[in-house]
């Protein structure tokens, strides 16, 4: 395949609009390696791989720091891994939330999940409640209901 100066004009014009090597390649009638590959020779500006771009795509997007409230944080402002614990009433105008920095896989901070779990685990781990033999078991001297 030879470079004429048409195919090289038309070749530079496509880069510098964006299209990609393939598409060029079949307006070319050429490969999109022959492509990439005289355009690196023209020392045509660099792109960025197609492949990185997808994987920065992907990447999660930061959520915007919420703006905080001088007592707390609003329904609207809770983002995803900030504290939960409410205060007030919901119907409250000054209804807020704690909005820390809530521990991992759990939907509070810190002090939150001390008030809120048994030994800071969810109830979930601690097991089956009112079990007879353990403390806060119900009084079953009369046996189970029939």
């Amino acid at each position: 395949m030879s470079w004429t100066p048409e195919k090289i004009e038309l070749l530079t014009s496509l880069w510098n609009q964006g299209w990609t090597t393939a598409r060029i390649g079949e307006e070319l009638g050429v490969g999109k390696n022959a492509v990439v590959g005289k355009a690196h020779r023209l020392g045509l500006p660099k792109r960025p791989s197609p492949i990185q771009r997808r994987a920065e795509e992907s990447e999660p997007k930061k959520a915007p720091t919420p703006k905080v409230q001088s007592k707390g944080i609003s329904i609207f402002d809770l983002g995803a891994g900030m504290c939960r614990w409410p205060f007030g009433d919901p119907g409250d105008e000054d209804f807020h939330f704690c909005g820390k920095k809530s521990v991992p896989s759990k939907p509070y901070c810190d002090e939150h999940c001390a008030a809120a779990y048994l030994n800071g685990k969810n109830p979930r781990e601690d097991g089956p409640r009112n079990v007879p033999g353990r403390p806060n078991a119900p009084h079953m001297a009369h046996g189970p209901k029939k």
